[in-house]
């Protein structure tokens, strides 16, 4: 992204710790739970679950959205990582955690996914081979201050060739995302985009 190009504030943070106990209300305790996994959460779970099947959810799109200030970048030079938004369908993995480790194993994961609040937490209807479960998603809005409008090439070659974080930068993080879906045999036209993308101006 360009210096000069206008920057948003950081997001308004909203309470994790409520979030979390709205999300184990509403999954209740009696039964296993379900995580919908569509980026790092394939390549880099970080829970520990009994089973994973391929899923897909439809009314969300996987999108490099979501601006990142700490695990991808900086507040000076932010980063993007994966979000899910509305429209379109993405194929991402669903895990089973089972009912008896799913509170401690879902803390784990807010402590991953949710330390400033920024996502929102939702149950969509996945449908894997075995029939449709409902798994807890990261999604994001488009009202939400991290969510960043669509950004021209130049823009995002900016962002792929500099923004680092924590975790690293996000050029790794897109080319893990690419490589884990390649290895599925799952399509993402936009990732391939981006990283042809990334190819042409040598960055991998």
């Amino acid at each position: 992204m360009n210096d000069s190009a206008p920057s948003l504030s950081p997001p308004a943070l909203r309470d994790p710790a409520a979030l979390l106990l709205r999300t184990l209300a509403e999954w209740g305790g009696s039964s296993d739970l379900w995580v919908f996994g569509y980026a790092s959460l394939i390549w880099r779970p970080e829970f520990e679950a009994v089973e994973h099947l391929s899923a897909s959810v439809h009314g969300w799109h996987r999108a490099l959205r979501m601006r990142s200030r700490v695990n991808r970048g900086t507040p000076e030079r932010p980063g993007l990582v994966f979000a899910l938004v509305p429209g379109g369908s993405c194929r991402g993995v669903v895990y089973r955690i089972p009912r008896e480790r799913a509170a401690d194993e879902l803390q784990r994961l807010w402590a991953r996914e949710m330390p400033n609040g920024v996502y929102d937490p939702k149950w969509l209807p996945c449908r894997t081979p075995r029939g449709s479960v409902s798994a807890l998603a990261f999604t994001l809005s488009r009202r939400s201050p991290s969510y960043v409008p669509r950004l021209s090439d130049e823009d995002m070659v900016q962002i792929l060739r500099a923004a680092s974080g924590r975790f690293g930068t996000t050029l790794q993080y897109l080319v893990e995302t690419a490589n884990c879906l390649r290895e599925r045999g799952v399509r993402d036209r936009e990732i391939e985009r981006l990283v042809r993308l990334a190819r042409e101006h040598q960055l991998i």
